[in-house]
């Protein structure tokens, strides 16, 4: 494996430049899956049958936490690449617990925020707004929750073997990962919750 010591450790080799391509590929696809289900829940949004509308269900507090977790989330997972690259393991390690922590943080209020629609009698079946809202969160909750496990397991690697050519583009990899989370976000913060609750 050759080593270009001139480039950023997670593009050093050949194989980590293809792997940083593909995902770039991979989160391309990932655009039209998003896409698809903002697309149905605009065509739904005010097929409320007999359950509430948005403006009826939506609380602005955790939403406003959810948005501060994710985007905070997004400035440390910024900050753990920056450290990645100046070498230093141990504030690495620190910013992605801090990004998986707040990650964390809003998987439990989405977890929270469903129970209580559901206690409210807001389901799945009550209406194509209802199914195509929790669709599209449930979506990007499941992406965020598997970007934990995912974090996770790359903060186990970082501890064992360090900040190598392999383990560096992998963490790379997961911050642009967390990144799309973030930016697919403000879409659903902005043109579900905000316009929602107008």
């Amino acid at each position: 494996m050759k080593i270009d010591a001139s480039k950023p450790l997670e593009y050093s080799t050949e194989e980590n430049s293809n792997k940083i391509f593909g995902f770039w590929v991979f989160l391309g696809a990932e655009i039209p899956l998003f896409a698809t289900l903002f697309t149905v829940y605009f065509v739904m949004v005010d097929r409320f049958a007999s359950g509430p509308s948005g403006s009826e269900l939506f609380e602005i507090g955790p939403v406003l936490i959810e948005t501060f977790l994710l985007l905070t989330s997004s400035f440390t997972i910024g900050l753990a690449v920056h450290a990645m690259r100046l070498g230093y393991k141990k504030a690495m390690m620190v910013f992605m617990a801090l990004t998986l922590l707040m990650g964390l943080g809003f998987i439990g209020i989405e977890i929270t925020e469903f129970v209580t629609y559901v206690h409210e009698g807001a389901t799945l079946q009550t209406s194509g707004f209802l199914s195509s809202l929790f669709v599209l969160l449930g979506t990007h909750g499941a992406h965020v929750s598997f970007g934990f496990l995912w974090g996770t397991a790359i903060m186990i690697q970082l501890w064992r073997q360090g900040i190598n050519p392999a383990t560096a583009n992998k963490a790379f990899i997961f911050s642009l990962f967390w990144h799309f989370l973030d930016v697919v976000w403000i879409f659903i913060f902005s043109f579900v919750y905000l316009k929602g609750l107008m």
